[in-house]
């Protein structure tokens, strides 16, 4: 069974249901679409007006200082329009089209003259304007043929309101859907941003935890235990020293637990000597044998780096608790401008990203960055990672 989380397993917006072919016999499918094609002269009819009305408007008033504002509120009005009719459509004709991200508003474009511009060359809007300036003959057209063919040609006016649907179809489509590509990835940076912000506020969460129940408790034992010997230093100079000597095991403790913390934050291994050591260093402390193989001519960014890290670090974590392996393998290479790791074992197998081993946590992190992650776990084992980074080159302070 294999579970993947990625960008590209993401439907493309906008692919419509498949309807049935027409038939003479009339079907709800049929009587919707004659619905749609009278309805289509009203409603051309308002919007050639109020686009008209707009540019007309906003062009004669751009001489002055009203003039655009008033074309950028028209074109926010077009985008209403625009939602209507991808509502019809959805309604009447099945076409599932998405709809288009708004505009940002005046605070996060950062004043009203860049949220301003950004409104007049609004894509959505003026695709929109096109769409109500070329339905106009379009609707008096269909309206025509519709109501025509509904007294005089009904037995075929199936297949003639499947015909001019389908045109209408095409145009919602290609005028009144947003611009896939771009559309999809604003949607998909939203998200990833959300899922960073989410990752970061969980490590500073952990870090605080580990600060304020770890070393931060036993600095203050550290300062307790001091203060008692040294009151007791010319009283009991015996008991003075076994104090100082339990306060020396608790600041070697306190060292160590910086240094685990320090090492979760980001290994200096890591930073001095790159994956290869950072990785070895982490497969030794692994309960189940580990081979690391690890095929890089040069380091890749620090970020990816320690992406990579902490995701193979995360899965040797899992063998350790998880798989009942004998043995494990860590391989990583560069492939074109992708930075691959595959992560195998020998274990009883049956890994989920929903079972509750941090599976679903690393593909989103993954995720953030444009990588992917591939789960191939079946019972019986063996569990098979593999985990796709993009590939960045180290700045000139990284090297």
């Amino acid at each position: 069974m294999t579970e993947r989380l990625s960008l590209a397993t993401r439907a493309p917006a906008g692919d419509g249901d498949r309807l049935p072919p027409a038939r003479f016999a009339y079907d709800r499918h049929t009587w919707k679409e004659i619905a749609h094609l009278l309805v289509n002269l009203p409603v051309a009819l308002v919007g050639f007006v109020y686009s008209v009305t707009v540019l007309t408007t906003g062009f004669w008033l751009a001489v002055t200082v009203i003039g655009f504002p008033l074309l950028a509120a028209g074109l926010i009005g077009a985008r209403l329009l625009g939602r209507m009719e991808r509502a019809r459509a959805r309604a009447l004709l099945g076409v599932r089209v998405d709809e288009p991200s708004p505009l940002p508003s005046r605070r996060s474009a950062g004043g009203f003259l860049p949220w301003l511009w950004m409104a007049l060359k609004d894509s959505v809007g003026w695709r929109t304007v096109l769409y109500d300036f070329i339905r106009l003959p379009w609707g008096i057209l269909t309206f025509v043929i519709t109501l025509t063919s509904l007294f005089v040609l009904w037995p075929v006016l199936p297949f003639i309101a499947r015909g001019l649907a389908n045109a209408d179809r095409a145009m919602v489509r290609g005028l009144l859907s947003p611009s896939d590509e771009l559309e999809r990835r604003i949607a998909e940076l939203e998200s990833d941003r959300g899922v960073v912000v989410d990752t970061a506020n969980a490590d500073l969460r952990r870090i605080e935890r580990d600060l304020h129940d770890g070393a931060q408790a036993r600095l203050v034992n550290l300062a307790m235990g001091l203060g008692l010997a040294k009151e007791k230093l010319l009283e009991d100079p015996d008991s003075a020293a076994e104090m100082v000597a339990e306060a020396h095991g608790e600041v070697k403790l306190a060292l160590q637990e910086l240094r685990d913390l320090a090492r979760g934050i980001h290994p200096a291994v890591l930073t001095d000597r790159g994956l290869d050591a950072a990785l070895s260093s982490v497969a030794s402390r692994c309960t189940v044998p580990v081979k690391v193989t690890v095929d890089l001519v040069e380091r890749p960014a620090a970020a990816i780096e320690g992406i990579a890290y902490f995701t193979v670090s995360e899965l040797l974590q899992n063998i350790s608790k998880h798989s009942g392996a004998k043995t494990a393998s860590v391989e990583v290479w560069r492939a074109d401008e992708r930075l691959l790791i595959q992560v195998e074992d020998d274990g009883r197998g049956g890994a989920r990203l929903d079972g509750g081993t941090g599976m679903q946590g690393l593909a989103e992190r993954l995720d953030a960055v444009d990588g992917l992650f591939v789960l191939d776990s079946p019972q019986g084992g063996p569990t098979t990672v593999t985990a796709e980074l993009p590939w960045r080159d180290r700045g000139p302070t990284e090297r």
